[in-house]
Formats: structure tokens, C-alpha cells, sequence
């Protein structure tokens, strides 16, 4: 079977190390599954998931001119289709919309939701609290349009 990116390959965990954990695929030839490729979930340690001879089912996400493979274990796991990812939360300007809009996202935190979702979710939130509270201080500090004395 040739090697080829998009294609689903079986092979042997030959090694691990921090970042990672190297796949004998056959045919002299083994790639590299990062530790995000690992699980959808976040992994601290690879060797709570992994172990030198385990069998996986890995995808070929690329394939470098150098010969190195990029591999992934998530990618390569069937999953039902989902639904369509959820549209970030509004920043509400009143007091008590936050407290309870923090509330629910609070308690909304969904198991099915990816790592990679999660995170975009907290970027754009993130950004639009800090975007407020810079407006918020430069305001209080004398910034554009304050009043100075």
C-alpha cells in the first residue's frame, strides 16, 4: 500500500517522546503523530495515552520533501457528523447580561466539542473583553478623546 497524504494507515507506536510519538508504518518508512494529533481531548502526557508496539490506525496529513510524514490519530477516528459549530457568544454591556452569560457558558461547556473549537471559542471571547476593557481604561486614563487637565 502506498503511502499518501489523506490516506488511513495502520502501523506500531516505535517510539515516543515529549512532543510526540513516532508510527512504524511498514515498507521502511514510520512518521510523526504531534501530541495535539494525538486526542481530540488535551493530553499532558503522552505516555498516560500511548505505548512503545501499540497498534493505531493513523492518517497521513503530509508528507515533506525531506521524506518526513506528519501523522494523526484523531484525524483518522470515524466520528458522527455534527452539528454546525456554535456562533461565538455576543459581549452584553450591561453588568448583569455578562454575570449571567458567563454563567451559562459556564455550565454549556460541551464533551462532544473539539479542543481546536474550544480554543476559538475562548480566542474570540478573549479578544472582545480585552477590546472592551482597553476602552474602558483609556477612557478612565485621559486616553483619545478624555478629558485632561
Amino acid at each position: 500500500m502506498s503511502i499518501e497524504v489523506g490516506t488511513k494507515v495502520d502501523g506500531k507506536v516505535s517510539g515516543i517522546t515529549n512532543f510526540g510519538a513516532f508510527v512504524d508504518l511498514g515498507e521502511h518508512r514510520s512518521g510523526l503523530v504531534h501530541i495535539s494529533e494525538v486526542s481530540d481531548s488535551f493530553v499532558k502526557d503522552i505516555h498516560s495515552v500511548l505505548k512503545v508496539g501499540d497498534s493505531v490506525t493513523v492518517k497521513v496529513l503530509s508528507i515533506a520533501d525531506d521524506g518526513k510524514i506528519a501523522l494523526s490519530i484523531r484525524k483518522a477516528v470515524e466520528r458522527p457528523a455534527q452539528a454546525a459549530p456554535k456562533k461565538s457568544h455576543e459581549f452584553h454591556h450591561s453588568r448583569d447580561n455578562r454575570q449571567s452569560n458567563h454563567q451559562a457558558k459556564q455550565h454549556h461547556s460541551n464533551a462532544n466539542e473539539s479542543f481546536d473549537q474550544m480554543l476559538s471559542g475562548f480566542l474570540k471571547d478573549s479578544e472582545s473583553r480585552l477590546s472592551m476593557l482597553k476602552k474602558n481604561t483609556d477612557g478612565k486614563r485621559g486616553g483619545r478623546g478624555g478629558r485632561r487637565n
